[in-house]
């Protein structure tokens, strides 16, 4: 506390806002912030204070609004360094309001003389509050615009929906416009509208819709000539929107502007496109001052324009489809006349199809025999007159005329006779039809085709048709006529010939219904029998189901449950923890080491038995109700429920070691398999499977950090190093937007004469907090985070350049080490010769340093790409030789210049016992000699290990012995 303020009376500090009540109450940013500089304020030597927050974007958010480019960068670097910043004089200050990543910072000028730079004690629990409400502030009104701006998209894909609609509507086009206004209407201010379209063979314009409070309807049809000069016109001729008052809208248009009718306050027009050219316009405007038209209504109305006019085009095209229809019906009325005839004709024919058809259904119909044959009266009454119709039928021996239905005006019924010379056996005879008057009847009588008395009474007409199935007569259908106004003529005979067939077909269906049913029964039987099949195949389809649900859980290759079973389990578990809590259990996330080279040198089919064989070991390790699941590759977990203490499992991962551990026959080869463990203990901490799973993977990932072959369990201290790592994964994002990395040369010397052959260029990171780190602190998190390739780019980048301009003449060469990720992109050669041109230095003087892992990835691709550097003058080295593969084809069939002799082995030269490591460079030093490749001995720290070396032949060397790296100025 000031000594000004350290005397303020009792009745000053209770007058004084209650400062979280007042924070808490402002919810807008802005609000909460003018709290912030009223309590900024208090302290009785300050003159001035801002509040800058949101420093991270390009223009930060100020209160008041006036910050100037200093006060921002004043925030900007007390909010990096995250402690308060006084000036020199004591006289300003950027206080951060809390030490959270990107926070608020507030700006303080103080009157001469300045205050003792320190603030009162209440100051930063208060400071540290604003903060944090002004964040929430800030995230709940970004929810807030983002749930407006989807209400607005939602908005307008309704409207879109809407004019979609309309389009597609049998309204007329006045109704349609209509209707397309009151959607616009529904976006933005719309009370005065009008549509235009452009007709550009006639150079005019036609208004297809005119909505104003003030001016009148102009003409439909308007020359583009009369209306030069207008808004309107400056729209269809430029074909770029229009917005704002008068005055405005005069700088915006490209000549001279003539204003007709009532001036607005606020106008829009937008033209309506297709495929770039102008097709017509729709245009708002507003005579109410206050309602003014924003970039968003312009941008929205365009948009919605576009659909205007395919709504239009489609509303046009369906309207000279109409009249196209409207002219084709004409044409095809006046044809129409010739056609009536036929069409009576079909229409005689659709009539008969139809009274067949109807027939045909009254054979399968379940109906008794005298609705059936009443039925088929109805059915020939409505083709001609059957007032008298009767059919008569063979019995089955033929030798009695049988009727089975019979309506006749002088009878009332018939029964069966004897077969004589009546008219319907005289038909039966021949097989033919007959039709015949009285006159005809007689006739037959005369020449005793038939017997008067077995004619029954004689009729004016008489019609009877033979009833066929196949070439077989089975009876007759007839119609007679006592009334001479009533006779038939051959086109009714042709009618009950047609007729006939489908009645005699009818009947012997129906006679044959019997024989339908017991083939019915037969069917039923085979049905039943069929569905005791049927009953086998559902069963056995049950069980494919139950495999293929067996087989969505499962992994295919071993058998065991997947990661998706495992979820499941899991979180069946956690949820009994959570009823339970003392219960607990553990999650072991198994990886099988070095599973990669048994599956590349042995093939896929030997890992695969490798796998299975595996996943049976460890399934012999546990009990029920544990669990062993394979969740891809060679990664596995084993899920141990009801554990009763960290010993049990700790034990069970032992035996899992010890048993994968023991040797295993695949393919022919002898090996000898082992893996890494995480443990994870689940306890009431946990909530979800995948935070177990995450945990035990943490703990994995130290067990193969040490060396594999072993377990680890997870404790606060993996957790806390994988919050370092995220921290630093952060960190490093923005030391490489800051340029905090820094290029160190180490020198590459001749043995014998001491003269510098070249330099290795080794990154460096200039931390703002922690000083000069090493590669080996943030390498391996710069690759794990995908930022290893961004950040070798720019150590090429820099450390060519800078070796360019300041290392100066001479025979040097440049080091450089590059990732094996480089070599996956196919165009990396290229991009480097690109950066040698940009930085200027010459591709002579470049050597590439790559390790044996990345030729193993690829070697047919980085043969290739290592020879197109070759031929443009970039060097390779290959470095660490001695350490992986070793193998003498990379050194042959590789474009190589040098070979770096790992340090490992120059680190026992010159000691006691160091006969094996001599050995190893004498034979390194023989082979690159043989290939004619230059050796260079890396880590010389010694006069022993230099002596030994010169003596040995190596000619190159590099080491702290030799030189340290340093920043470029010590080399120049």
């Amino acid at each position: 506390m000031t000594p000004s303020s350290a005397g303020a009376t009792l009745t000053e500090l209770l007058a004084q806002p209650d400062w979280p009540c007042a924070f808490a109450e402002a919810e807008a940013p802005h609000a909460l912030a003018a709290q912030v500089l009223r309590f900024a304020r208090t302290h009785p030597d300050c003159t001035h204070a801002r509040l800058l927050w949101a420093l991270g974007l390009e223009q930060p958010e100020s209160e008041p609004a006036d910050a100037s480019a200093a006060d921002v960068q004043r925030a900007r670097a007390a909010a990096a360094r995250k402690t308060a910043q006084w000036s020199a004089d004591g006289s300003q200050l950027a206080l951060p309001l809390s030490a959270q990543s990107d926070p608020a910072v507030l700006l303080l000028d103080f009157a001469p003389p300045p205050p003792a730079q320190h603030l009162p004690d209440h100051w930063p629990s208060l400071l540290h509050l604003a903060d944090q409400l002004l964040q929430r502030a800030l995230a709940t009104e970004a929810l807030r615009a983002s749930v407006a701006g989807l209400a607005r998209s939602e908005q307008l894909q309704r409207a879109l929906f809407a004019i979609a609609d309309l389009a597609g509507s049998d309204h007329d086009m006045p109704e349609m416009l209509r209707g397309i206004h009151a959607i616009v209407g529904s976006l933005m201010y719309a009370e005065n509208c009008y549509i235009v379209r452009l007709d550009h063979e006639r150079q005019s314009f036609r208004f297809l819709y005119y909505v104003d409070l003030e001016d009148p309807q102009p003409p439909d049809d308007v020359p583009l000539s009369e209306r030069e000069g207008t808004l309107t016109w400056y729209l269809l001729r430029d074909g770029r929107p229009l917005r704002g008052p008068t005055e405005q809208l005069r700088q915006q248009v490209s000549g001279p502007l003539h204003y007709l009718g009532t001036d607005s306050y606020d106008w829009l027009g937008v033209p309506m496109l297709r495929d770039g050219v102008v097709q017509g316009a729709i245009v708002l405007q507003s005579y109410e001052p206050g309602i003014v038209y924003s970039a968003e209504d312009q941008a929205l109305l365009e948009f919605v324009g576009s659909h205007i006019l395919t709504a239009l085009e489609r509303k046009q095209h369906q309207d000279v489809l109409e009249s196209s229809v409207r002219q084709r019906t004409a044409e095809l009325a006046e044809a129409n006349i010739g056609l009536q005839a036929e069409i009576v004709e079909r229409e005689r024919a659709e009539r008969l199809q139809a009274a067949l058809f109807e027939i045909a259904q009254l054979a399968t119909a379940d109906i008794d025999e005298e609705q059936f044959y009443r039925s088929i009266h109805r059915v020939v009454g409505g083709l001609i007159n059957a007032r008298n119709f009767f059919i008569a039928l063979l019995s089955e021996e033929r030798t009695m005329l049988e009727f089975p239905y019979y309506v006749d005006d002088m009878r009332t019924g018939r029964t069966a006779r004897p077969l004589g010379r009546g008219l319907s056996e005289y038909v039966l005879r021949h097989g033919q039809a007959m039709l015949g008057n009285i006159e005809d009847i007689m006739e037959l009588a005369r020449q005793g085709e038939v017997a008067l008395e077995d004619a029954g009474t004689p009729s004016v007409c008489w019609l009877g048709v033979p009833l066929l199935v196949g070439d077989e007569v089975i009876g007759v259908v007839a119609v007679q006529s006592y009334d001479r106004t009533v006779s038939y003529g051959p086109a009714d005979q042709e009618l009950l010939q047609f007729v006939a067939s489908q009645i005699a077909n009818s009947l012997n269906r129906r006679r044959t219904a019997q024989i339908q049913q017991r083939a019915f029964a037969q069917l039923e039987q085979r049905v039943q029998e069929r569905t005791q099949a049927l009953r086998r195949e559902i069963l056995e389809r049950e069980r494919v189901q139950h495999q293929l649900e067996h087989q969505v859980l499962h992994d295919a290759l071993t058998d065991l449950p997947n990661r998706g079973y495992l979820r499941e389990r899991m979180e069946r578990v956690l949820a009994l923890q959570r009823r339970e809590p003392e219960r607990q259990f553990a999650l072991l996330y198994l990886d099988v080491d070095r599973f990669k080279v048994i599956n590349d040198s042995l093939g896929h089919l030997a890992g695969d038995d490798f796998l299975k064989q595996i996943a049976l070991r460890m399934a012999a390790c546990v009990r029920e109700p544990d669990l062993v699941a394979r969740l891809s590759g060679d990664e596995f977990a084993i899920l141990l429920e009801d554990l009763p203490d960290v010993g049990a499992a700790v034990h069970v991962a032992q035996r899992v070691l010890q048993d994968i551990g023991a040797p295993l026959q695949v393919a022919g080869k002898e090996l000898e398999p082992s893996a890494s463990i995480g443990i994870a203990i689940a306890d009431s901490r946990y909530r979800h499977a995948d935070e177990v799973l995450r945990d035990a993977d943490v703990a994995l990932y130290r067990a193969k950090a040490l060396g594999r072959k072993r377990f680890a369990l997870f404790d606060a201290s993996l957790q806390k190093h994988a919050i370092d790592v995220l921290a630093m994964e952060g960190e490093l994002r923005v030391a490489l937007l800051r340029d905090q990395f820094v290029p160190y040369f180490q020198p590459i010397l001749d043995l014998e004469s001491g003269r510098v052959q070249g330099y290795e260029a080794l990154i460096r990171w200039n931390h703002p907090s922690r000083g000069l780190i090493g590669p080996g602190e943030f390498l391996r998190i710069a690759e794990d985070s995908g930022n290893i390739e961004a950040i070798d780019w720019w150590m090429f980048e820099h450390s060519c350049a800078l070796a360019a301009t300041r290392l100066g003449p001479g025979d040097w060469y440049l080091t450089l080490n590059v990732s094996p990720l480089h070599f996956r992109h196919g165009d990396f050669s290229e991009r480097l010769l690109g950066m040698l041109a940009r930085t200027g230095l010459a591709p002579s003087r470049l050597v590439i340093e790559v390790t044996e892992g990345s030729l193993l990835d690829d070697p047919e691709g980085v043969r290739e790409l290592l020879g197109r550097l070759r031929d443009q003058g970039v060097a390779a080295a290959l470095d660490d030789f001695g350490t992986g593969y070793s193998s003498l084809s990379y050194l042959h069939t590789f474009p190589l210049r040098i070979v770096k002799i790992d340090r490992s082995f120059v680190a026992r030269l010159g000691e006691p016992g160091s006969d094996n490591s001599e050995a190893v460079v004498a034979s390194i030093l023989a082979l690159a000699q043989a290939l004619g490749l230059e050796a260079l001995a890396e880590g010389i720290e010694t006069q022993a290990q230099h002596d030994a070396l010169l003596a040995m032949g190596c000619r190159l060397g590099q080491g702290y012995l030799l030189g340290r790296p340093a920043p470029v100025e010590d080399w120049v």
